[in-house]
């Protein structure tokens, strides 16, 4: 077992785990640290406890110190000099022509860096940018490509839910999520209701998949012959998932009549787990929507 403290650098961003050494340290206080990209200051989230060897990344960087009322005065200055090299960078864009949009602009805690965050449609040569950026501001300049969730997560927004959106708030890292999962969840295929901001399928959609997973292998198919309490054999009509309903068309006396049962009444082959098929129509629509890929390309720590 190995001492550690959980550090975070962005809102929603990844924990990462530092050695607390001897130093007082304890959940929601701000820390300075040596990370991949220099010294930084992040924000305590899980306090000192034990945590399993196979689960820290060696070597375990030690916290350098407590944050001091000047560190935060620091980080102040920075995000003010952050505003004023968003603007210089957007100049500098407009006077290079290049089809690219700035999304954010980061200081190291040290200044020792200064990164650009922007998004394209395609690779940009932006070797001439650098060296104006250069100039100016006289410290390592780096420019990162980042796809649309990045995008959104930085920047923020509310969800048809009415809430903030998971990615900006509290999601550490993005959850793969597919079109099967829409399908899953009988949730219609439009794609203005099942994407969000970024235009992807929304991340959400992750959150009930293996409750909706359970639920479905519980139910017969539609079509499916099952036998009512009564002793009647019968065919699925409709399947109300949530509610673990199940309306049967039985035939009584040369008339056909649906009835609903609970699915705990009925007598079926229990069925595998479902798979779901998703038609060329379908994925022709979604086109563009699927994101399977679950790491972000915002590198904010270790």
């Amino acid at each position: 077992m190995t001492k550690v403290v959980g550090v975070r650098f962005r809102g929603a961003g990844k924990v990462y785990y530092f050695d607390p050494a001897a130093l007082n340290i304890k959940a929601g206080d701000h820390v300075i640290v040596e990370t991949a990209r220099g010294v930084e200051m992040g924000a305590v989230i899980l306090g000192p406890r034990e945590v399993e060897d196979e689960k820290v990344v060696s070597p375990l960087k030690p916290v350098i110190r407590v944050a001091t009322e000047e560190d935060e005065k620091t980080v102040e200055k920075n995000r003010e000099k952050e505003k004023e090299a968003y603007a210089v960078c957007l100049d500098k864009i407009a006077k290079h022509n290049l089809d690219m949009k700035l999304v954010d602009v980061e200081y190291t805690f040290d200044n020792n860096k200064l990164l650009f965050y922007f998004t394209a449609d395609g690779r940009i040569d932006f070797r001439e940018l650098v060296k104006d950026l250069a100039a100016v501001f006289r410290t390592r300049i780096e420019l990162r490509q980042i796809g649309v969730r990045d995008e959104t997560k930085i920047l923020g927004g509310v969800g048809i839910c009415g809430r903030g959106l998971c990615c900006h708030t509290y999601l550490s890292e993005f959850a793969p999520v597919s079109i099967k999962m829409a399908k899953e969840q009988n949730l219609s295929l439009n794609p203005t209701k099942i994407s969000g901001l970024c235009g992807r399928l929304m991340c959400c959609l992750k959150n009930e998949q293996e409750t909706y997973e359970y639920l479905n292998s519980r139910l017969p198919n539609i079509g499916d012959t099952v036998t009512t309490p009564e002793g009647l054999k019968g065919v699925v009509q409709s399947v109300n998932v949530l509610r673990q309903l199940v309306k049967v068309v039985v035939e009584i006396e040369d008339e056909k009549e649906a009835r609903e049962y609970k699915v705990k009444e009925l007598k079926f082959h229990s069925r595998r787990k479902k798979d779901v098929k998703v038609s060329a129509t379908e994925l022709k629509e979604l086109a563009g929507l699927e994101d399977r890929g679950g790491k972000s390309k915002i590198d904010d720590g270790t």
